[in-house]
């Protein structure tokens, strides 16, 4: 795991002072081990390096033989003993699993990304030809930003550091607001910084003089097809669900086995789900480490703290589980500094317990966290897939995914803030899909590398983490993809060969029993000081552009009951506050906010 970054001048044009320096202070917190950087003429890239794999090793930016290509990565490659065995006759100079993307590309040109099975953003560079080529995993697990301005072509892991380089101006897209506060996200390749860009997930680019010359893509999971088994070539209808489930036992044993190739110490992240629940009981028995987890739970007595049934699974597997405890004060102390870390903003509470938990991590030690990230998308979790079985047009249950939807304070007045799933949708149904089918598509193209993904990967990098997410593998979404629609959702559950699966696994993990994951009590918190918060946020100028004070007020008095439009106006708030103002994410949110109100 790295931040890496990167510019291309113009013709013309020389790299301006001190750039470089800026890209790498920017991003020390995702790779707080080592850094090292790669200077040719128009041409700079930085690295910053967290290790673990070749500890010792490994360093970047990575180069090939003479005149070759030069290699700064984040991520990690996960088939990278496979792939340097294919590739015996290129003279490897470290054990890194990044290293194999160099023969690689010499090898395929811009399509070196097609054989890798993992995590990544990857940038290389051309000295001969004087071309740069970028690449992000096909589900967007690691962040790439671009931007081409007058003079230049940049990248970075994070859009901070290219405003903080002096690349970019921190000037915000007001269409791109009302999206962000009802999806909790913005869609597409934009992000709500003008001209920062987001490479998307499967997406390779190739700039030239500082221009975007080329660009391919791929997507994460491609039409839906039957289901094979690997050693009989049989179609779905001649395959038993017990046959299924070795299969799914294969394709997720491989997977988290592969995931814990690390030679430094990791914790895994368990709620009471059936996502982390399977991965626990799996690494427990592949893993060559002592398997350490960590739960998080409230103060008092809160109905979604479910951190004694999670210690209670983790017990009867032998598991260490440590509760992590978040209170009321954890809240308002902490948002201003999540807000800040999370600069392509997505408003989900659940980056509270992220946060906390990737803390914990960095307070023992540790390097990476295990997480359950993308079962829900892949293998059919959410209930609005198992409402799609119900016999009614999609057009009318879809507008209520909008938060604000069911607000009396309507979002319409500043443009169609449902545009960017309509257009998915659009791409998505071109492909004959069911309407199950459908829905998980755009969840994994827009809401899982542009919200999910981002909250895992900023928490986690603010505090020098990796996350790494075992059910985002290429072979289990292939598989997955694969299964019939009534193997993952029907009217009572979803995810429903996972269940089976869990209930033979460690069926003390009660995999039919109602989960609720790390939910967040983020609308009684709000609710109980909303007399304070809301003339506060009123007064913050992004909040202003928005809503009337009066709009604000109604929005925190409803809180308890409409918690996420409550949040979302605060977290963008504070987000603004810091990236767009400038206001130092320092003291708490009350602290934060009454600066904003008063920093011009």
């Amino acid at each position: 795991m790295c931040g890496i970054a990167g510019v291309m001048m113009k013709l013309g044009h020389t790299l301006p002072e001190g750039v470089l320096d800026r890209l790498q202070q920017a991003l020390l917190h995702r790779g707080p081990n080592s850094s090292g950087r790669f200077q040719d003429h128009r041409v700079g890239l930085v690295s910053t390096r967290l290790s673990i794999v070749d500890i010792d090793g490994g360093h970047q930016p990575l180069r090939a033989l003479g005149n070759g290509p030069v290699l700064v990565a984040n991520g990690e490659i996960y088939n990278a003993p496979e792939l340097r065995s294919q590739l015996s006759e290129y003279p490897f100079r470290s054990l890194s699993d990044c290293e194999p993307v160099l023969p690689l590309f010499e090898r395929l040109g811009e399509g070196f990304a097609e054989p890798l099975r993992g995590m990544y953003a990857l940038a290389v560079y051309q000295p001969l030809s004087g071309r740069l080529t970028l690449a992000r995993d096909p589900f967007g697990i690691k962040p790439l930003y671009y931007a081409e301005t007058d003079t230049c072509f940049a990248f970075a892991s994070e859009v901070q550091a290219l405003i903080q380089a002096g690349l970019v101006a921190p000037e915000i897209i007001p269409d791109l607001r009302p999206e962000l506060l009802q999806l909790k996200f913005t869609t597409g390749t934009r992000t709500l910084i003008a001209g920062v860009l987001r490479v998307a997930p499967g997406e390779t680019i190739t700039a030239e003089h500082g221009t975007v010359v080329a660009r391919r893509w791929k997507q994460a999971i491609g039409k839906v097809k039957k289901p094979v088994h690997r050693s009989g070539g049989f179609h779905s209808a001649t395959i038993g669900r017990s046959v299924l489930s070795r299969c799914l036992e294969r394709v997720v044993f491989e997977s988290v086995e592969a995931h814990l190739r690390m030679d430094a110490n990791w914790r895994l992240f368990l709620s009471s789900g059936i996502d982390s629940s399977i991965l626990l009981a799996v690494a427990r028995q592949v893993s060559n480490r002592p398997v350490r987890a960590l739960t998080l739970g409230y103060s008092g007595k809160e109905r979604m703290d479910e951190s004694e049934e999670a210690i209670r699974f983790a017990t009867s597997l032998g598991v260490d589980c440590t509760r992590i405890e978040m209170r009321p004060d954890h809240f308002w102390e902490l948002a201003p500094r999540i807000a800040a870390a999370i600069d392509d903003p997505t408003a989900d509470p659940a980056v509270l317990p992220t946060w906390m938990l990737a803390q914990a991590v960095a307070v023992q030690g540790d390097k990476v966290a295990l997480t359950g990230e993308g079962a829900d998308e892949v293998f059919g979790g959410y209930s609005r897939y198992r409402r799609a079985l119900l016999p009614r047009p999609f057009p009318r249950w879809r507008p209520r995914r909008g938060v604000y939807s069911r607000s009396d304070i309507s979002l319409d007045r500043f443009g169609n803030w449902y545009a960017g799933i309509a257009a998915a949708e659009q791409r998505e149904r071109a492909s004959h899909r069911s309407r199950t089918q459908l829905l998980q598509a755009i969840d994994i193209a827009e809401r899982l590398p542009n919200s999910l993904l981002i909250k895992l990967d900023r928490c986690l990098m603010a505090h020098g983490v990796e996350g790494r997410t075992p059910f985002l593998d290429r072979e289990v979404v292939g598989f997955a993809s694969s299964l019939p629609d009534h193997l993952k959702v029907n009217l009572r559950y979803g995810k429903v060969l996972l269940r089976e699966w869990l209930s033979h696994l460690a069926p003390q993990a009660r995999p039919y029993a109602r989960k609720r994951g790390f939910g967040v009590p983020v609308g009684r918190w709000m609710h109980d000081r909303r007399r304070d918060l809301a003339p506060l946020v009123a007064l913050q100028p992004g909040a202003a552009e928005l809503f009337t004070p009066d709009e604000v007020a109604r929005i925190f008095e409803a809180a308890a009951k409409r918690d996420q439009a409550a949040w979302s106006l605060l977290f963008y708030a504070l987000w603004h506050s810091h990236h767009i103002m400038g206001v130092p994410a320092e003291g708490d949110i009350g602290d934060v906010l009454g600066k904003a109100a008063n920093f011009y």
